[in-house]
C-alpha cells in the first residue's frame, strides 16, 4: 500500500490533477472528491473535479458542488493524474474516463477490500470508516488544515458511510476527526438536517411501494424489499430518491440481514445489502461479482428479476444461517 506521506508527494509533483468518484455518487464519494479538490486548489493546484452522473440534490448543499463536471467532453486534455476516491475498481468510474485512465498515471484513494490492483499508487484503509477519513488524514500530512468549506465537504462523507455515526465502522478517531472539523466551523447540526430531515416527495413514494413489498423469512431474521422498472418509472424515480430506502427493512425487529432488489434496463439487478452484528454481506455481494464492506454491499446481477431475487435470498439465508451457527 502507498503510504500518505508517498500519496503527499505524488500530489505535490502533479500540476493538473483530476479527481472523480465512483458511479451512482453518495456522500463519500462526493465529499472526498470535493474536500481534496477544494484543498489542492489552496495549494495551488488547478484542479478538475469530474462526477460520473448528475449530483444528486440532496448533496447540492456541498460547496463547490456546481463546480463538479458531468460531461468528460468538457474537460480539458491537460490533466496529468487522475485521483480515483472511494472506487476500487475501474468499472465503477465514469467509463467516459477509461480513455484517460489507460495514459495517464492514477492514484486511487480508498476504503473498500476489493481493489485488485487498479492504480498506479494505492493507499487502501479498510479500517477507515469512510474515504473522507482517509482524505482528511491526507490533508493533514500535507499541510492543509480544514476551512468551513472542505470540512463540510468532509463531515458529509463521514456522517453518510457511518449511518450517522450509528454504524459499528465508527471509532474514537472518527470522532476526533469529526471534532477536529466542527472547530474548524463545520455546522453539523445543519448538514444532518439537510440530509435526512429534508426528503424530495419521490423519495416517500418510493419508500411507500417498497414498503408494500416487504418480505420477511420464517425465521425473522431476514428482510427484503423489491422496486420493479415499472413502479420507478412511473415515479419517475432516480438513483438518488433510493438513498437510505434498504434501511427500513433493516429496522424490522429480530432482523439481521436486510436486502433491497432493484430492476434496472437491460435485463439486469441492483441489490443492496445490510447487516446489524454478524453476517459479512460483503462475501454474499462477491458471490455474485460485487462487494463493499462487512456491514453494508451491493452488486449488479444479470437476469430476470424474481430469478435473481431467489438466487440472492438463498445465499443470503446461507449466509445467515452459517454466521447464527458461529455467533
Amino acid at each position: 500500500m502507498t503510504s500518505l506521506a508517498a500519496v503527499a508527494s505524488v500530489l505535490a509533483g502533479s500540476r493538473y490533477p483530476l479527481i472523480t468518484g465512483h458511479i451512482m455518487p453518495d456522500g463519500d464519494s462526493l465529499g472526498s472528491t470535493l474536500a481534496l479538490g477544494l484543498a489542492l486548489e489552496q495549494a495551488g493546484k488547478k484542479v478538475a473535479m469530474f462526477c460520473p452522473d448528475p449530483v444528486p440534490s440532496t448533496y447540492g448543499f456541498l460547496p463547490g458542488a456546481e463546480r463538479l463536471v458531468v460531461d468528460a467532453g468538457a474537460l480539458a486534455g491537460t490533466h496529468d493524474l487522475v485521483v480515483v476516491v472511494d472506487c476500487a475498481r475501474p468499472e465503477r468510474i465514469a467509463p467516459a474516463l477509461h480513455p484517460l485512465v489507460e495514459r495517464v498515471p492514477v492514484l486511487v484513494l480508498d476504503h473498500h477490500l476489493e481493489n485488485d490492483g487498479f492504480g498506479a499508487w494505492r493507499h487502501i484503509d479498510p479500517s477507515a470508516a469512510a474515504t473522507g477519513e482517509i482524505v482528511f488524514d491526507l490533508l493533514e500530512v500535507l499541510g492543509i488544515p480544514p476551512t468551513r468549506e472542505t470540512g463540510t465537504c468532509l463531515y458529509t462523507a463521514i456522517l453518510t458511510d457511518t449511518g450517522s455515526f450509528r454504524f459499528s465502522n465508527t471509532t474514537p478517531d472518527t470522532h476526533r476527526r469529526v471534532a477536529r472539523l466542527m472547530e474548524a466551523g463545520v455546522p453539523a447540526a445543519l448538514i444532518s438536517s439537510l440530509l435526512y430531515e429534508e426528503k424530495p416527495l419521490t423519495h416517500l413514494l418510493v419508500l411507500k411501494v417498497a414498503l408494500e413489498t416487504l418480505g420477511l423469512s420464517p425465521c425473522g431474521r431476514m428482510a427484503w424489499m423489491t422496486l420493479s422498472r415499472e413502479a420507478l418509472r412511473e415515479l419517475a424515480a432516480r438513483d438518488e430518491h433510493l438513498d437510505g430506502i434498504i434501511d427500513y427493512a433493516r429496522l424490522v425487529r429480530g432482523v439481521e440481514l436486510a436486502l433491497l432488489f432493484r430492476e434496472m434496463p437491460e435485463g439486469r439487478v441492483k441489490v443492496g445489502l445490510r447487516s446489524k452484528r454478524c453476517v459479512d454481506v460483503n462475501r454474499i455481494a462477491a458471490r455474485f461479482g460485487g462487494g463493499g464492506h462487512a456491514r453494508a454491499a451491493g452488486c449488479i446481477v444479470e437476469g430476470d428479476l424474481t430469478v435473481v431475487r431467489e438466487q440472492v435470498l438463498a445465499a443470503a439465508m446461507e449466509a445467515l444461517e452459517a454466521a447464527c451457527a458461529r455467533a
